[in-house]
């Protein structure tokens, strides 16, 4: 586990509105988003990873405590805050959620601090396609959308919610234009997650073709790997880091892929 004292804090204000980020190390920069509840341990240790590729992390705090470790009280508080939220869209399809705007600018800011190609991006869960929206920007050249949970996928319209990608028609039309000059997206998903419906997989597909690279690990009933049929957080709170299985296997693909993008360019 990573200890949260290891990196630094600051404040960071964009367009008048000032969060809190934890950053640690050297090199270009990964903007890590946490998943529900918050900047858990497991969360800082797939941080460490990062940095140890010989890349900057930055850790925005949207939701939770940073470095406390869930529970399930903790968790249904942080999901509570986030859906009362409205830098949040968690139902509304055709929308980016407000905060993505925050973001894109974090994501300049990091850029003109840590140097690079660019930036990366990896959103978990509720932040999973926060990474996709902030590819309007020139300045993101390696998005990672892992489980994206949003718009959620349940009510009267939850077949709709579940194929949308919670995008405007014009940020479809610019994330379009940035894979059609190169940039490439990896998606994470467990196969029975009803939080990440096969339809929004397929809606990235339909999108994104050849740019976009979906990972899909067999949580099915009797799978040989034994990932429940709950799993749903891939490199956080269900990674199973023995070697050659496929969650690290996947971990290791998104490692991978920030290396390829951020370093070797």
């Amino acid at each position: 586990m990573s200890d949260l004292a290891t990196f630094t804090k600051d404040s960071v204000t964009i367009d008048g509105k000032t969060k809190t980020v934890f950053r640690k190390g050297t090199g270009p920069c990964v903007i890590v988003m946490s998943e529900i509840p918050g900047i858990t341990p497991l969360v800082l240790s797939f941080a460490d990873q990062v940095v140890a590729l010989g890349l900057s992390v930055s850790l925005p705090q949207m939701f939770g405590t940073p470095g406390k470790a869930p529970s399930g009280s903790y968790v249904a508080k942080s999901m509570m805050q986030a859906c009362v939220s409205s830098e949040f869209s968690i139902l509304a399809t055709g929308k980016v959620s407000p905060i993505t705007t925050w973001l894109r600018g974090l994501a300049k800011v990091e850029h003109e601090r840590c140097g690079g190609p660019g930036v990366g991006a990896i959103g978990m869960c509720l932040t999973g396609g926060f990474a996709l929206a902030m590819m309007v920007d020139d300045v993101v050249v390696a998005p990672v959308l892992s489980q994206p949970s949003l718009p959620a996928a349940i009510g009267r319209k939850a077949k709709a919610r579940g194929a949308d990608l919670g995008l405007s028609a014009s940020d479809r039309a610019a994330i379009v234009k940035r894979v059609e000059q190169g940039v490439c997206v990896l998606g994470l998903r467990f196969t029975e997650d009803r939080a990440v419906p096969a339809s929004r997989f397929q809606a990235l597909r339909d999108l994104l073709g050849d740019g976009f690279i979906g990972v899909e690990l067999d949580s099915s009933d009797g799978n040989p790997h034994g990932h429940p049929k709950v799993a749903h957080s891939v490199v956080t709170e269900n990674l199973d880091d023995r070697p050659g299985t496929p969650t690290r296997q996947a971990l290791d693909q998104v490692l991978s892929f920030f290396s390829e993008r951020l370093l070797s360019a």
